[in-house]
Parts: structure tokens; C-alpha cells; sequence
């Protein structure tokens, strides 16, 4: 008998790629706050809470003033929604294909993100891609960002799945840490790291999405 299957998916670089957006939005910020930036520390943060950025990553506030923090943090994805709505943005390949198959089979679907809900909501009205998912826990729902896996529990916890019976799929090395430390299966997807990088993190590594389907997530339990 199959086992009470969940998918989380984290939502950045697994379900959309707005890597370049967010780049531009992390300088403008930079450019009004007179703060050096650079493609080298985009690298560093990305796929981390603002929270984990603006303060202890890039000093760009004092990480005690939470009230500035917060400021700070909706500000930039203010500016990051703004650019999302004049550029539009489409799923990733595979996406609909690999989340239409899970819904042809009751397989419940929930995002696991590090990402505000604002942000995903946009994203979902741009992309119609709502629908699919049974759950969003995003950046509020949560006190620890990853690598604590406390976002995927509860991204678990809201489809009613098992940690054990759950795969996480991820492309940052935070993301597939905090599958790990929950429990669950993890797929690293190489849309921000290569491949050969992600394998000491993941049971499985892909390309993209239209690599996988459900006979083949299943086969990670054997």
C-alpha cells in the first residue's frame, strides 16, 4: 500500500525563478541607503530570511532595532513585487506538468518558503498557479528560518503528512539542510547551485522538475 504521501516545495528557484529581481531590488535598497553591495553577497543571502540579511549578513540596520528591520524588509520587497508586476514571471519547466500529476493522484501540495506571503500571493495572481496548493506556510509562520526545519514541519502539519512520509523539494543548501533535519526526503533542484554541489545535501538532484514524477518520488522510500 503507498504511503500518505506530502510534497513541499519551497518556492524561489524550485516553483519560479525570480533570482534577477530580487538581485535588482537588494541594490536598489543598497543605492538609497549609500551601502556598498555586490553579486558576491546576493550569493550569500539568497534563500535566507530578510531578518538573517539586512542585520547580521549586510549591517545595513542594527539587528536589535526589529522595528527598522522590519521597516527595511518590506520596503525592499515592496520593490521586489513592483519589479515582478512590470517584468510578469512564469513557473519554472516541469512545474505544472509535476503538480498536475500530484493532483490527479490526491497528493496534497504545500510551500515551504522563506519568502513573505505578500510575495507569493502576487506571484500566484501572475501565474494562476494557486490552485495547486492545499497550503502556504511562508516567512511570518514561522520564528526560525531555515536551516531549522520548523518551516517544513509546519508546511507538513497544514496538509495533515507525516515529517517521514514528506519530500522537500530545494535549491538552496539551507532549504535541503532543514528537509533533513525534519525528516523528510529532500530534492535538490540546480537552479542556483550546480548539480554536483547539491548531491552531499539531497537524496536526489535535479536539473529541473521536468526530471521527476510521482513514481519516481515514490522510489526514494525503495
Amino acid at each position: 500500500m503507498d504511503r500518505p504521501l506530502g510534497v513541499i516545495f519551497d518556492w524561489d528557484g524550485v516553483i519560479i525563478d525570480s533570482h534577477d529581481q530580487h538581485r535588482q531590488a537588494f541594490y536598489q535598497v543598497a543605492a538609497e541607503l549609500g551601502k556598498p553591495f555586490s553579486d558576491e553577497l546576493f550569493a550569500k543571502c539568497f534563500g535566507m530570511r530578510n531578518q538573517s540579511i539586512l542585520g547580521p549578513l549586510l549591517g545595513w540596520v542594527d539587528p536589535v532595532d526589529t522595528g527598522r528591520m522590519q521597516e527595511l524588509a518590506d520596503h525592499k520587497e515592496q520593490i521586489y513585487r513592483d519589479i515582478l508586476k512590470q517584468t510578469g514571471i512564469d513557473p519554472l519547466p516541469g512545474v505544472l506538468e509535476l503538480l498536475e500529476e500530484l493532483g490527479e493522484h490526491g497528493i496534497p501540495c504545500s510551500v515551504g518558503s522563506s519568502t513573505p506571503h505578500e510575495n507569493i500571493r502576487t506571484i500566484m495572481e501572475i501565474t494562476g498557479l494557486g490552485r495547486y496548493f492545499a497550503a502556504v506556510t511562508a516567512a511570518e509562520d514561522v520564528r526560525n528560518g531555515k536551516p531549522d526545519p520548523e518551516v517544513f514541519l509546519v508546511a507538513a502539519s497544514r496538509i495533515g503528512r507525516e515529517p517521514a512520509h514528506c519530500v522537500v523539494f530545494e535549491d538552496a543548501f539551507v532549504g535541503l539542510e532543514a528537509a533533513r533535519r525534519g525528516g523528510m526526503k529532500a530534492i535538490g533542484v540546480a537552479t542556483t547551485h550546480p548539480a554536483d554541489q547539491l548531491w552531499d545535501h539531497a537524496d536526489l538532484v535535479v536539473t529541473r522538475l521536468t526530471e521527476i514524477s510521482l513514481s519516481r518520488i515514490r522510489g526514494l522510500w525503495g
